[in-house]
């Protein structure tokens, strides 16, 4: 007997009311015709041990056993482990992932006093677990609509029903069908792998031969949007869309490349697309596919790059300059790639189509900088065509910006300078060899020298000195004296300088703005303590916690390592400073624990670097042991001193 069957005894044989085939269906992830086959197997297997399974017209299929001792002992054989449960929903993710399932393959009501008999819970409990539902179903513009006397069905397009199916009902963790956990899309779908295999060389062949260029991860979509549109199809359900939509869309090369994936994979399932699922094809192509930005940049952008997209690229660029002073406005390749990237970006925005961003927690913990620029750039998305991205897409443009400034770390030019050491060539060698390990990039050791020999340095060819002794002379280039051997905060003067910023991250901490070991709640607790203990030296506006909040709802500045760093979701003061606060225990900040927040404020159009301010909260964020530190402090002066050592 096979597993699906030994499932499907299992279920009927621990229920106590008759169970439905969709809820069979929902349960073991196949359709209700499948269920119905089974039964008929089981049916004539189980007449040899005095048992049935009868279909209750209206109320659904209960087993009959008149020999319950010969029955026992007979699925026992088949399966020692037979009616354990195990696949009874029992934690609130299974239950969401249970109703999930139900409610988005059928376009059935569902009444709750069943299911909670069904899977064991009170109607409180389901009702709780509908309330994270429904929060899912949001973003696909699908509702849960109740009807007296039925129950519960799902409203909303079939072609936003398939995008939830794919996001909740498939695993997207692995890539490619050999890799995407084949035999539970198999199971799914009803499909053998070996047409799975086939379908996804079909994909690589067209892709290949029509040279677009997919992600991994949108090739797998993809792919899984194929088997879910096979599935839907031949269970009599297709999508819609408006007919100048349709003309609009077939009128792309994506429409023509998905016709011939059809058309191959039609041969492969026997089963026909009608025209208006190769447009479905083809916005999944629209909207993910990737251009070779190498080869464009070394063309004009105009016939590859619609104007208004420029437009809005220029827009971005201008507002991170004008609030966060990244003067990135003359980098072609980050032009060039933001608006190849936002193209599709809109795409997906139109049709709702789910994306997901697996490096999403990676970015936001180390490239903070580049995603609150990504930040700002949803903003001015917003604002001008009236699209609100979430931080899976906030978080691929942050990529792009992220690129951009490290491209402009590398175009600065090899700064040059002389070592000068009084404890002879052992530490000046060992001072050179640290230089060049922590600033390969960007300093050019020319020499070293004795303080005595000062004369003899060629000032006309290096920047700067690095010294190990105090000089007194006036030299004709600035002079940054260090420890013989080179501490962390020596490191730092020489990388303040290099980066031409001679300031100290000490000038925006100031002790007026650093509170510690307090007793807060909550976010919200946080963001009041601030604004009043803030008030009194700063002119913030009424709405300024508003302001806060706002940027909280487009993506939780909680980074991880227990740190989070909220700020305006604009400038809203007239001076950049930043202002501390330990707790005395964790809160729970969006998804995260937090106990060290960080508040940014920055001058309104301020045109200073900003640049070692986001080094310093980086170096924060990214190390859990500075963090520890500064928790354990317990007035200012400890605190300030664990900045300057560590930063």
């Amino acid at each position: 007997m096979r597993r699906r069957q030994m499932k499907i005894l299992e279920k009927l044989s621990s229920s106590k009311q008759p169970v439905t085939s969709d809820q069979l269906a929902a349960l073991i992830e196949v359709s209700s015709r499948t269920i119905r086959k089974d039964i008929k197997t089981l049916n004539e297997e189980l007449e040899n041990v005095n048992a049935t399974i009868q279909a209750l017209k209206g109320k659904g299929f209960d087993l009959v056993v008149h020999d319950q001792p010969q029955f026992d002992a007979y699925v026992k054989e088949l399966d020692p482990t037979f009616n354990q449960n195990r696949d009874m929903p029992n934690s609130p993710n299974e239950r969401v992932k249970y109703m999930l399932n139900l409610l988005l393959r059928k376009n059935e009501s569902i009444k709750l006093e069943a299911l909670s008999e069904e899977i064991h819970v009170s109607r409180s409990t389901l009702q709780a677990d509908l309330k994270t539902i429904k929060t899912l179903l949001e973003p696909y513009s699908l509702s849960l609509v109740s009807r007296p006397n039925y129950g519960l069905i799902l409203k909303g397009t079939e072609l936003n029903r398939r995008f939830a199916i794919s996001e909740y009902l498939y695993d997207h963790r692995e890539i490619g069908p050999n890799l995407i956990q084949l035999k539970q899309v198999s199971a799914i779908a009803e499909m053998s792998e070996s047409i799975l295999n086939d379908i996804w060389i079909i994909l690589l062949y067209q892709i290949d031969a029509n040279r677009i260029v997919l992600s991994d991860i949108a090739l797998n979509n993809l792919f899984v949007h194929i088997v879910i549109a096979y599935k839907r199809i031949k269970e009599g359900y297709s999508v819609n869309l408006i007919q100048k939509e349709l003309m609009d869309i077939k009128t792309q090369k994506e429409y023509h490349v998905a016709q011939k994936i059809i058309t191959q994979i039609q041969e492969v399932l026997g089963v026909r697309f009608p025209e208006i699922e190769i447009a479905y094809i083809a916005i999944h192509l629209l909207g993910t596919k990737l251009v070779n930005t190498t080869l464009l940049l070394k063309e004009s952008t105009d016939p590859v790059v619609d104007p208004e997209i420029d437009s809005l690229v220029n827009r971005i660029l201008q507002k991170i300059n004008a609030e966060m002073s990244l003067d990135l406005i003359e980098d072609r390749e980050l032009r060039v790639s933001l608006a190849l990237h936002l193209k599709p970006a809109i795409n997906r925005y139109k049709y709702n189509m789910n994306i997901r961003n697996p490096m999403l927690e990676d970015i936001k913990l180390h490239y903070p900088l580049a995603f609150e620029a990504g930040i700002t750039a949803a903003v001015v998305i917003d604002h001008t065509l009236e699209v609100e991205i979430d931080e899976n897409e906030i978080a691929y443009i942050a990529l792009h910006i992220g690129a951009a400034i490290e491209r402009a770390k590398e175009k600065q030019t090899l700064k040059k300078c002389y070592i000068v050491c009084a404890s002879g060539v052992g530490s000046s060698k060992l001072i050179q060899y640290k230089l060049k390990s922590e600033f390969r990039s960007v300093i050019d050791v020319v020499g070293t020298t004795e303080l005595y020999r000062l004369k003899d340095i060629p000032y006309g060819d290096i920047d700067f000195v690095v010294s190990a002794v105090p000089i007194k002379d006036v030299l004709p280039v600035p002079v940054i004296e260090v420890n013989a051997i080179l501490s962390q905060m020596d490191l730092n003067s020489i990388d303040r300088f290099i980066k031409g910023d001679q300031s100290s991250p000490l000038t925006f901490i100031k002790e007026e703005h650093t509170f510690l070991n307090l007793t807060l709640k909550s976010k919200e607790a946080v963001f009041e303590y601030f604004y009043d203990a803030l008030k009194t030296n700063h002119s913030l506006p009424e709405g300024y916690v508003d302001e806060l909040k706002k940027r909280e709802e487009i993506a939780p500045t909680a980074y991880g390592n227990y740190v989070a760093i909220p700020h305006p979701i604009s400038p809203q003061t007239d001076q950049t400073f930043l202002t501390f606060c330990t707790l005395n225990q964790p809160i729970i900040w969006g998804e995260r624990k937090v106990q060290f927040v960080c508040l940014l404020n920055v001058q309104k159009n301020s045109q200073e670097d900003l640049q070692l301010l986001y080094d310093v909260l980086g170096r924060i964020v990214n190390t859990p042991a500075i963090v520890q530190k500064l928790l354990q402090c317990k007035t200012y002066q400890s605190f300030i001193q664990t900045i300057q050592t560590y930063t």
